[in-house]
């Protein structure tokens, strides 16, 4: 039995049993459709063959009256899910939303129970007053600067107007329900958007509770909680067409079809997102999302042409660097013995066994690696700076200027009204509102501390473990192939032994970091749950810092580990460092021959492209195989009998902080391609490449495989700002020590400036290897099979020590002090440089553009000119309103006047 409510509900009662009868053939087929009899057409549904209304709609079956909501539940004869289900209905009934009841026989399940809710006009005046939303008033009558292109050059690139303005451009100002003559109301069934109307449905499904009428219980309150016991299946805005087709009925926007054709093609890449018609069907705060992420990759292309310019450098100087030369040349490198690797199962092998690393070294330890560290220093000023300006100017068009933050983000969630029982009066507002007492407050912050700690040392002890496999897995890499005093040992053929366990062990950490990630989300969002934090911006913010912090130690902890400390704590043969002292054994792991910088590219393109192919998987594939085996059932059912909620209701919900991953996947790329871009270039041509991809397959997901979110706004991307400014500064550290101690740039350097006796390269590989005596090795530290050749007396290792024989031997030369304050000093002039230029840029800059101020200034202007005409204009209509009432009020009041004088007389 359907159940009908709103205006219109007798009516159609009474409809709907004229017409049983002749349904009832129809209704007992099985497939759940009714079909009407000729002259019962309903108002806005077109019909098919059959005379069987489409269903694929977004109005209530009178045709008028547009579904702003959907609920969905299973009728499982729970007792107290259906008392639940019929005061939380009725609750909504009393506040003046309107609802309609599919039968689950109309569903192609059989079981599922549809309920359409509608907000008539005095609920969304009602609540757009409460939420302060800003609705038009006046035409704008000023020109977008922005709007002035070379059309000739921009042509390519630019969608249709009505596309990327869906929407004629207006002065706003906040709704009032007692002034609604002020507004531009042409037809108050569409002057609230679809977005906005949703947003007021779920403001109220949030709130309403589901007892009943005196009865207090205060944690039966909202949708959420309906939906977590099950009281509810799914709710859920519905989308307003298919995203491959337009909807047939002309009061349908079709918006979810023109997203779809215009923007969620990949074919689309090199086109501009439709940002005003995204932030009119999804709300600002994803609106703003996009509008971050495009401007993010328009300036990554800059950062990619540099690194590329800078790459085709390291190629074209190739052929100029003596270093490799020497490596390679028999007589030099191949003269040159060196020092075991390893203990025990590593030989001593010669130098120009490392001929090919050296060259691959190269590639990226170049002489214009530190210009490219430098722009990079400053290309993220610059990205930063102008975000602000477009931010400023997004702010300005979506009508977020004046954005009230107390009535939007920043009122109290449902939750948090519901478990704080305590109640303390406002100061400000001298209402009475709920709280968290200290105590409590303090005792959930130290647990959660606690946890997250917890879980940061989980990830530093698997770091750690990574570690000690890379210490031990190294002798089994060069004891597979044994050839001594020829040639390093290899694995395959190309492939030194540091490589293969670089290699590996970053797989074996890129498996950890994902693992370790899928269980810390979960944990980030109970304790922060348990936290109770009182708004939704500070809910947001606190996931926010957890995540961020948690992300940031599992995915750079190992790329710190070998910029910083891989090779540094070695010691020399005498005196070699272990791993947890000499009992281990395992002993410090070097270097490849060819530098550490190399191995620190090979972990940053395997964790970085490791991270950006899992994600696409999961952000393409999964949600494709979820949504093709929910929908499967209906897949065969003809277009127009297939309802528009059932389409809805099968595909993936996007979760209040689905966008929240979004972000933290795009801020952990922005800091590989920031914090060690000194070691890989390419990284911002890689990010670049990935995100052209990210836009298209975020959009594809939006209109297609998720339900339509719930629109909310936001005038910023809130905490994240803060996180890139922190990560932008640290990224010039990070580069300027990874120039300093992980480069051989600044050791060749003042080789070739204080200790070159030709004033070139020349004789450098000799320089930078000390020279030890093979008979002082202690046996621990000596190959097994080891073959005793009197003509080989020494080996040499990478280091700056005196020779056996002078009297400060195996001491640090004045060579490695020297090469030490040069690398400080490149610190601090490379920091100070950096930093100066990032804060003159950033002040040369204004955060806000003069026209955008000009513009804001006017608006304000206009409002309380029009304001004031609108009062005066109000208060003659009263005054003349009044001098025609007064008369008659007069003369009926005389008589009385006589009688009462006649009495006192």
């Amino acid at each position: 039995m359907r159940r009908l409510t709103g205006k219109a509900k007798e009516e159609t009662l009474i409809e709907l049993q004229s017409t049983t009868d002749s349904q009832m053939t129809d209704e007992s087929s099985g497939n759940g459709i009714s079909s009407l009899s000729e002259g019962t057409h309903l108002p806005g549904h077109s019909e098919t063959e059959g005379l069987k209304p489409n269903r694929d709609t977004v109005f209530f079956r009178d045709g008028v009256r547009r579904i702003d909501f959907v609920l969905s539940y299973v009728d499982d004869k729970d007792e107290k899910k259906q008392e639940r289900r019929k005061a939380f209905e009725a609750n909504l009934e009393k506040t003046g939303l309107e609802l309609e009841t599919e039968d689950k026989s109309e569903s192609k399940d059989q079981k599922t129970y549809f309920l359409k809710i509608h907000a008539p006009w005095d609920v969304l005046a009602t609540y757009a007053d409460v939420l302060n939303i800003k609705v038009p008033f006046k035409e704008s009558d000023m020109q977008h600067g922005q709007d002035v292109h070379l059309n000739w050059l921009s042509c390519p690139f630019r969608l249709p107007d009505h596309i990327m303005h869906p929407q004629t451009d207006y002065f706003t100002y906040p709704f009032d329900k007692n002034k609604v003559d002020f507004f531009l109301i042409n037809d108050k069934e569409t002057f609230f958007p679809p977005s906005t109307r949703n947003r007021i449905v779920f403001y109220i499904l949030a709130r309403v509770p589901y007892y009943s009428e005196g009865r207090m219980d205060r944690e039966k309150t909202g949708i959420k909680r309906l939906l977590s016991n099950g009281t509810y299946t799914a709710a859920f805005p519905l989308h307003d067409c298919r995203y491959w087709k337009k909807a047939k009925n002309t009061k349908c926007e079709s918006e979810r079809f023109n997203l779809y054709s215009h923007w969620a093609g990949f074919l689309s890449f090199y086109k501009e997102q439709p940002l005003n018609l995204i932030r009119k069907y999804y709300g600002e705060k994803i609106g703003i999302y996009f509008a971050w992420l495009g401007f993010y990759t328009e300036m990554l292309f800059f950062a990619a042409v540099m690194g590329v310019i800078c790459f085709i450098y390291g190629l074209l100087s190739y052929g100029d660097n003596k270093s490799s030369k020497e490596i390679c040349d028999q007589n030099i490198g191949g003269s040159i013995v060196m020092c075991p690797l390893c203990d025990k199962k590593c030989p001593f092998w010669t130098l120009n066994s490392t001929c090919l690393s050296s060259w691959q070294s190269h590639l990226f330890d170049n002489e214009g690696t530190i210009f490219f560290a430098i722009f990079m220093g400053i290309w993220v000023t610059l990205f930063l700076e102008f975000w602000k300006r477009r931010q400023a100017r997004l702010e300005y068009e979506w009508d977020l200027v004046d954005f009230e933050e107390e009535q939007q983000q920043l009122q109290i969630r449902p939750e948090f009204e519901i478990k704080c029982t305590n109640r303390r009066k406002n100061k400000i507002t001298q209402e009475m509102e709920p709280y968290l007492p200290v105590t409590s407050k303090c005792a959930r912050f130290i647990f959660s501390g606690t946890t997250v700690i917890l879980w940061v040392s989980l990830i530093v002890a698997c770091i750690i473990g990574v570690i000690a496999y890379r210490l031990a897995v190294y002798a089994a890499f060069a004891s597979i192939i044994k050839d001594p005093l020829r040639k390093i040992q290899l694995v395959g053929r190309f492939i030194t032994p540091q490589l293969a366990t670089s290699v590996t062990a970053s797989c074996i950490n890129f498996v950890i970091i994902m693992i370790l990630n899928f269980l810390y989300e979960r944990v980030a969002i109970w304790i922060t749950d348990m936290e109770i934090p009182k708004t939704h911006l500070e809910y947001e913010n606190r996931l926010t810092i957890k995540m961020f912090l948690f992300q940031f130690v599992n995915y750079y902890s190992s790329c710190f580990y070998v910029a910083f400390f891989k090779g540094k704590f070695v010691g020399y043969p005498g005196k070699y460092s272990y791993m947890f002292g000499n009992m281990t054994k395992l002993r410090n792991e070097e270097c490849d021959p060819g530098g550490c910088l190399i191995e620190l590219t090979t972990q940053l393109v395997i964790v970085m492209a490791g991270k950006q192919l899992w994600g696409n998987i999961q952000e393409a594939l999964l949600p494709l195989m979820r949504n093709w085996w929910s929908s499967r059932k209906g897949r065969h059912n003809p277009v127009n009998h297939y309802s528009r909620w059932e389409q809805d209701y099968v595909l993936l919900n996007f979760s209040q902080i689905g966008l929240f991953y979004e972000y933290l996947e795009m801020v952990i790329q922005f800091g590989f391609i920031t914090l060690f871009v000194a070691s890989f270039p390419l990284a911002p041509l890689l990010a670049l490449c990935n995100n052209i991809l990210e836009i298209r397959v975020d959009a594809w997901k939006f209109t297609t495989q998720f339900r339509r979110p719930v629109a909310s706004k936001a005038r910023n991307i809130g905490a994240w700002q803060e996180i890139l400014n922190a990560v932008a500064i640290l990224s010039v550290v990070t580069n300027a020590f990874i120039m300093a101690f992980t480069s051989d740039m600044i050791p060749r350097m003042v080789y070739l400036y204080a200790y070159s006796k030709e004033a070139s390269m020349s004789g450098y590989i000799n320089n930078s290897l000390s020279v030890y005596s093979i008979s002082q090795i202690h046996p621990d530290n000596m190959p097994e099979d080891y073959w005793h050749d009197n003509s080989t007396t020494t080996c040499r290792y990478r280091d700056y020590r005196y020779p056996p024989g002078h009297e400060k031997q195996y001491t640090h030369t004045m060579q490695f002090w020297h090469i030490l304050a040069a690398k400080m000093a490149f610190i601090i002039i490379m920091e100070h440089v950096v930093f100066v230029v990032k804060f003159f840029v950033a002040w040369l800059i204004p955060d806000v553009p003069s026209d955008v101020k000009a513009r804001i200034k006017r608006e304000r202007y206009l409002i309380q000119e029009y304001l004031h005409k609108y009062e005066v204009e109000r208060l003659k209509l009263q005054l003349s309103a009044s001098f025609i009432t007064e008369p008659q009020s007069e003369t009926s009041l005389t008589p009385d006047k006589h009688e009462v004088v006649s009495e006192c007389s």
